[in-house]
């Protein structure tokens, strides 16, 4: 499931949005959920996961840009786009990160072409990020979330740091190419990210979540050599 919400003091163009995303997504059959919000405020308070947020930079009170500048302080990951009648407004979306913008009015071509090269993002996953999907549905993990990766019958179980199981059906080598350097497959049956690793001991990777996860005698000496490297690469940064 993608989470998207849309930012807007004006409620037909959150209307109008809610409309296109509905129309794009049943095309590419995949599941969404969407949240209105008619000010920076009120989105501020909202504490759910967000993966797509169009949002206004005229309005009151608080400004989109101003929010954006807010949310991103606050480590948000998700893809801005910026919904403004003013391009030169757009110059500044470079401080956040912004994905793109959708001059007003939108017209269903510009928010498709939009659209297309953002679900193309999604699908490539990007470097930070794991896009799942389970039937129909989506979502979209960062790899920061993700402490260990574990297969069991052909399905792999993600167990993230904030103590949820993600299950879907993937082999644990297309897994791997997914993920980025500070992940390790320890085991055949377990890819572990260093990023979470607490200590390695007598075979055994301990990790933050109190789990233990087991190291092949095979694997045993290249882990303790990436761990050395993990180690200076952090320490370098």
């Amino acid at each position: 499931m993608i989470c998207i919400a849309i930012c807007d003091d004006e409620k037909y163009i959150c209307n109008t949005i809610q409309t296109m995303l509905s129309n794009f997504f049943c095309k590419k059959n995949m599941e969404i959920t969407i949240q209105q919000f008619s000010s920076g405020t009120e989105l501020l308070q909202y504490n759910k996961t967000i993966d797509i947020l169009f949002l206004d930079i005229q309005m009151d009170y608080i400004n989109g840009m101003e929010t954006a500048r807010k949310l991103r302080n606050r480590k948000f990951k998700g893809f801005i786009i910026f919904i403004t009648i003013l391009k030169e407004m757009v110059f500044q979306s470079f401080e956040v990160q912004a994905y793109d913008y959708l001059l007003k009015p939108i017209t269903e071509k510009q928010f498709d072409k939009t659209m297309e090269r953002l679900f193309t993002s999604i699908q490539n996953a990007n470097e930070a990020n794991l896009l799942i999907q389970k039937g129909h549905e989506s979502r979209i993990i960062s790899f920061e979330d993700i402490v260990y990766c574990e297969i069991i019958d052909r399905k792999v179980y993600l167990h993230l740091s904030s103590s949820e199981i993600l299950d879907f059906y993937d082999r644990i080598e297309n897994l791997e190419k997914k993920l980025d350097n500070n992940f390790f497959r320890c085991h055949r049956s377990f890819l572990i990210n260093l990023k979470h690793l607490k200590s390695y001991k007598n075979g055994i990777a301990y990790m933050e979540n109190g789990q233990e996860i087991p190291v092949s005698r095979l694997r045993s000496k290249t882990f303790s050599n990436v761990i050395l490297q993990y180690m200076k690469s952090i320490s370098i940064h």
